[in-house]
């Protein structure tokens, strides 16, 4: 707002923002349209008026302009046994110019209705009002009256429907003219009257009475769910040409005793057109819908042929079948067709390799099963074997001097097949003894999980080198038992091992029988007996126990296997043991032998009851 001549007036601004000057049109948008438009009547004189359009009556601006709108009425007719009523179609015709309509019907010749113009050209009145019928009332897919008649707008032409929508009226969708079915059931083709063959069915059925080809076949219906190959058998009856399919069963097959699966008929082979759109589900099938039925010509072995939709696999037929087509059409191609289905190839198990955990065939189980089993044990072989142990005396294999210097005892149970290492304790050695290897099955170098090949005492020779995971040992000894188990099953061990453990004992029993002939010659048997029991009664009166460990410490001096011991080794083994034996008995027992007799002679031996 400014002041001018102490009056305020309002002023457009100059500045915009930023103090930057507008250079714009001072003017307000009203004043400028104003002065747009303003003619300079100074210069061409004052604007004259534009004169009135000139007028145009309807009857010219409408002229043969008519909207077209199809319909159809229905008429009663009481008089007639073949149509209740009647479906007239017609056009009703709206001329724009004056307003008016009229209703025309296309004539059929030879209708016997008249036909044509129905009700001619008039404005027709829509109520009792006085008020007609106007194109604004009319449009598709509704009823109108007239004159008592109710005809039903179905379509129109496109210039009505252009007409219409560029007037603002919104048309309903079109709907399908009606027939008169009267009228379509006359366009039908007239009956055709075809001569009968000269085949005559009595004469086949007196022919071929009780005459049946038989052919067998599957329905191969794997490619559904749950689907499975089925066994049939078709049965073709040459006195009408009627076919049957019965249902093979075996026993346990878990189907319903029915043994008909198509009764016996005649079965269709192609149909007529119209068949391919009727619900065939309630077609009562006759010659007239049928073009073709099955006959002998469509039975052959080595094809598929359909029944009823289902394709069914002819693989043979029976022998009077053969006969009858190698005279009726002289067919001699009966080769039967091997429809047993093939055993699926075996899928090669692949076992995953062993973890180490436990033994091989427990390990396995997991393989087999989801539930794992407990491999199966041979019972026998445990109970014959039951206690039945061999005992060798290893040595371990190393570079190392210490280490060849400890002595292990392995020892293999004949009822499970497994073996046990023991490390005899030695008393400032300075290495821990004890349990060396548990009970486990040892496998042979070269060994696989798919191929396990294990130690059996045929391998257990006097020298051979035993592999244990990794570790090697060589057999030096071993126990007596060892030789008397191995000779008394001679048939079921190899020479070779047999021979190694004679060589190996043959020396010491040369010793044991030269000392009994040496003893028997200093004193006699029973003599002997008595010193050795005046031993065991001393033990015994002390409580000792024999100790397993003492017996395989006095083997260990054995070095050359004889059963001798020096005096020096035997009293040092027996101040070790602490063997609460008297001196003088030892003496006794020393001077009669000549040397120190091994404790399992004497001094290891059971204690009597």
């Amino acid at each position: 707002m400014v002041e001018l001549n102490g009056f305020a007036c309002s002023r457009l601004p100059t500045m915009g923002i930023g103090r930057e000057r507008l250079y714009v049109n001072q003017l307000s948008q009203a004043e400028l349209d104003e002065l747009s438009n303003k003619r300079p009547t100074l210069t061409y004189g004052q604007a004259k008026q534009a004169p009135p359009s000139d007028f145009i009556p309807a009857h010219v601006a409408f002229d043969k302009k008519v909207l077209k709108f199809d319909a159809y009425f229905q008429e009663d007719v009481p008089i007639s046994t073949e149509e209740h009523f009647r479906i007239r179609q017609v056009g009703i015709y709206y001329y724009l110019e004056d307003d008016s309509m009229s209703v025309m019907e296309p004539i059929v010749e030879n209708s016997g209705i008249p036909q044509g113009k129905l009700i001619k050209r008039q404005r027709i009145p829509k109520n009792d009002r006085g008020d007609h019928y106007h194109w604004k009332d009319l449009n598709r897919g509704m009823n109108i009256t007239i004159y008592g008649k109710t005809f039903r707008i179905v379509d129109c032409d496109p210039f009505t429907q252009v007409f219409l929508e560029s007037q603002g009226i919104e048309l309903n969708p079109p709907e399908k003219m009606i027939f008169d079915p009267y009228t379509e059931l006359r366009k039908m083709p007239m009956r055709m009257y075809v001569t009968p063959s000269s085949f005559d069915q009595l004469k086949q059925f007196l022919t071929f009475d009780k005459q049946v080809l038989r052919f067998y076949a599957i329905w191969d219906d794997t490619e559904n769910m749950f689907g499975e190959n089925r066994p049939f058998i078709i049965h073709f009856y040459l006195a009408d040409d009627t076919v049957e399919v019965r249902e093979l069963h075996e026993r346990n097959d878990g189907r319903d005793p029915f043994p008909v699966l198509i009764r016996r008929q005649r079965l269709p082979k192609s149909f007529v057109d119209k068949m391919k759109t009727f619900p065939r589900c309630v077609l009562e099938i006759s010659n007239q819908e049928v073009l073709e039925w099955y006959t002998v010509k469509d039975f052959a072995v080595g094809k598929p042929i359909t029944l009823l939709g289902r394709s069914f696999f002819i693989y043979d037929c029976d022998e009077f079948t053969r006969q009858f087509y190698y005279e009726k059409f002289g067919i001699t191609d009966f080769q039967p067709v091997d429809v047993k289905k093939k055993p699926p190839e075996e899928v090669p198990q692949i076992i995953p390799p062993y973890n180490g955990y436990g033994f091989l065939e427990d390990s396995l189980q997991n393989c087999f099963s989801l539930l794992p089993q407990p491999p199966r044990k041979n019972f026998i072989k445990m109970l014959e074997n039951d206690h039945k142990v061999l005992r060798y005396q290893v040595a371990l294999e190393s570079p190392n001097p210490e280490e060849r210097k400890r002595q292990f005892i392995l020892s293999y149970f004949l009822s499970t097949d497994m073996i046990s290492i023991y490390e005899p304790p030695v008393r400032n050695s300075g290495i821990i003894g004890g349990k060396y290897l548990g009970k486990t099955k040892v496998p042979k170098p070269g060994s696989t999980t798919d191929n396990p090949v294990y130690y059996e005492p045929a391998d257990l020779t006097i020298g051979a080198t035993v592999e244990v995971f990794g570790h090697r040992f060589i057999i030096t000894d071993a126990d007596e038992y060892v030789l008397n188990y191995m000779e008394s099953n001679a048939e079921s061990f190899p020479a070779t091992t047999l021979q190694s453990l004679r060589d190996h004992f043959a020396p010491r029993r040369m010793a044991v029988q030269a000392a009994e002939s040496q003893s028997a010659a200093g004193m006699g048997r029973q003599e002997l007996e008595e010193v050795v029991k005046q031993v065991q009664e001393q033990l015994k009166h002390h409580n000792y126990l024999s100790n397993s460990s003492m017996r395989e410490a006095f083997l260990h001096h054995d070095k050359d296997g004889s059963g001798f011991l020096d005096k020096e080794e035997f009293f040092a083994l027996c101040n070790r043991f602490n063997l609460p034996v008297s001196n003088a008995l030892v003496n006794k027992v020393r001077r009669q032998c000549g040397q120190c007799l091994l404790i399992t002679n004497c001094l290891c031996r059971p204690h009597p009851s």
